[in-house]
């Protein structure tokens, strides 16, 4: 999955232009290195790696959002739940990032990944907004779930218009 995400996030750079994107590719080279996520600095300590590493543990689908599912605080973080809705993943594990300005932090040197929301599925970093939302459109997202032992209500949609 690092790859494509890697491929489909370079895409996403490329089509915004620029220098910003040209820096912004080795971010997500580093980001979508095999080797795991980055060590967090001196600012992030050991105890909120290991924290943010239990926190990836406890599902298969895991969002750091601003507000949480039902209440959503920013249009980022609510297109990643509809997104997520349409698909029918329900009950996953979602962390409010308002609630705890060290889980905020934490997780975008986790990452390495500078904005929030952040999606994982079984610990792995997905990405963000734009890369759920272009795995949706493409018809990733679909595949990518089916790998995590999620079935998409899309493609029961897909079957009853047949």
């Amino acid at each position: 999955m690092n790859a494509m995400m890697l491929s489909a996030a370079r895409g996403l750079l490329l089509l915004r232009g620029g220098g910003a994107a040209r820096a912004s590719s080795s971010l997500l080279s580093s980001s979508f290195s095999s080797a795991g996520p980055r060590a967090l600095s001196s600012a992030a300590d050991a105890g909120t790696r290991d924290r943010i590493a239990g926190l990836l543990s406890q599902d298969r689908v895991v969002v750091f959002m601003k507000g949480v599912p039902s209440q959503p605080m920013c249009g980022f973080s609510n297109a990643v739940v509809q997104i997520l809705r349409m698909h029918g993943v329900e009950g996953y594990t979602s962390f409010n990032v308002l609630d705890d300005e060290g889980l905020r932090q934490g997780i975008k040197e986790y990452t390495n990944w500078p904005t929030i929301p952040q999606v994982f599925f079984n610990g792995e970093f997905v990405g963000g907004c734009d890369i759920l939302l272009q795995m949706h459109q493409n018809g990733d997202l679909v595949e990518e779930l089916k790998k995590i032992g999620i079935h998409s209500a899309l493609l029961d949609e897909g079957e009853a218009k047949k």
